[in-house]
């Protein structure tokens, strides 16, 4: 795995509007396998019912000081010792100011400065409150005393300002965070290119041809690359996904597109990862104005679009080439077929027509194959899990190569 299934965060959300999003951060740590413990003030719990954190957690959450945690456990100090990371998002004004003079008078200032675990704050509040030079004396204070903050975004705030004091979105933070729970840095120093995404091959101008797949997939190994040290070069065909931040991000449409990004790219990167799903075909002539609708049936003739993978596999020098074979049956047989007929280093296959996995969900089964034979089963997970378990498999790769 990852190593990130033996990491616990401890998340402290604090009264502001901003708490509704953390109920999709802590989400987003469970998705990515990490395990999640929150703490609320008395006031959070004005705006998010702790319930509603208890159950994406899976832990009982924490608002009193004196309630009972575990059999023999006093609970601020026992929070305070599961923590690999100690998050407060959202941050308020009075948490920071706390934390910065020593003050703990309630569950969550007590328990962080219980801690030893690096603490990162992600503040939130109306701009002049941001601004004020108390607020912003209390934050040097805090950054000088090693904490981390996330620092907030400019927009327009719940109160109808509009300024600095948004909190960072859940994608940001919980990104941050990854990057100082992950124990790996094993692809420091690689550039990894990663495509994601369908293509869509233009009819005429109001029609194309597509498929159903959501980028999801490449988005997580692209997120996870990240996490673990790339440079991310990501060519995106059209979704509906928040790009990874740090990736450099080349937008798509077509599959000749993609092929011509990939390839003039290709020279420049250590690792290619076709996630994406490229058409394979597209129409013979596309039509410069809308095709009429009329009571005959249309024909359209379609032809072969360019192979990327098996264009990167065959001119691959140093490189090492991953694809994915999304299949409906064969699935084994078809992708260890394609691992040799494209001349990959190794292949991501996966049942695209079964319940619960594959195009538009968040969770992926697959089965890895590498050019030595060598194949892995990975069961029904998270979709971030299932990319650091690729990248894991890559990262073997790239050790052989060294050998």
């Amino acid at each position: 795995m990852n190593g990130l299934n033996n990491k616990t965060v401890v998340l402290g959300v604090t009264g502001g509007i901003a708490a509704y999003k953390a109920v999709d951060i802590v989400s987003r740590l469970k998705k990515a396998g990490v395990d999640v413990y929150v703490i609320m003030t008395r006031h959070a719990a004005q705006f998010v019912t702790p319930l509603t954190f208890q159950s994406i957690s899976e832990h009982p959450v924490a608002v009193d000081m004196f309630q009972p945690f575990m059999a023999d456990e006093i609970e601020h100090i026992a929070l305070a010792k599961r923590a690999n990371l100690f998050l407060i998002a959202p941050a308020t004004a009075n948490i920071i100011g706390k934390i910065a003079n020593g003050i703990a008078d309630d569950m969550l200032s007590t328990t962080v400065m219980a801690t030893q675990a690096k603490v990162v704050l992600a503040p939130a509040m109306n701009t002049n409150m941001y601004l004020n030079p108390i607020v912003q004396h209390n934050i040097s204070i805090l950054k000088d005393k090693g904490y981390e903050v996330i620092e907030p975004e400019s927009g327009r705030l719940a109160c109808g300002d509009y300024g600095t004091g948004r909190l960072s979105s859940p994608e940001i933070i919980v990104q941050a965070v990854m990057r100082m729970l992950n124990i790996k840095n094993d692809l420091d120093g690689k550039t990894i290119m990663v495509t994601a995404g369908p293509t869509r091959e233009a009819i005429d101008p109001v029609r194309y041809i597509s498929n159903h797949s959501s980028g999801k997939m490449g988005y997580a190994i692209a997120r996870a690359a990240l996490d673990r040290g790339a440079k991310v070069l990501l060519i995106s065909g059209p979704v509906a996904l928040t790009p990874p931040v740090g990736a450099e991000i080349i937008p798509v449409i077509s599959t000749q597109d993609m092929y011509e990004a990939a390839v003039s790219r290709f020279e420049e990167v250590d690792a290619v990862i076709g996630a994406a799903a490229p058409a394979d075909y597209k129409p013979a002539e596309v039509s410069p104005v809308k095709i009429k609708k009329t009571e005959d049936a249309m024909t359209i003739t379609l032809i072969r679009t360019p192979d990327i993978i098996k264009t990167l596999g065959r001119t691959k020098t140093r490189q090492k080439v991953v694809g994915f074979a999304a299949e409906t049956q064969d699935v084994e047989q078809y992708a260890r077929q394609k691992l040799v007929d494209k001349s990959m280093d190794m292949i991501v296959a996966n049942d695209v027509s079964a319940n619960g996995v594959g195009f538009g969900s968040d969770y992926n089964a697959v089965k890895i194959i590498r050019h030595d034979g060598n194949l892995k089963e990975v069961p029904r997970m998270p979709k971030e899990q299932v990319a650091h378990i690729i990248l894991d498999e890559l990262a073997s790769l790239f050790e052989d190569s060294v050998l």
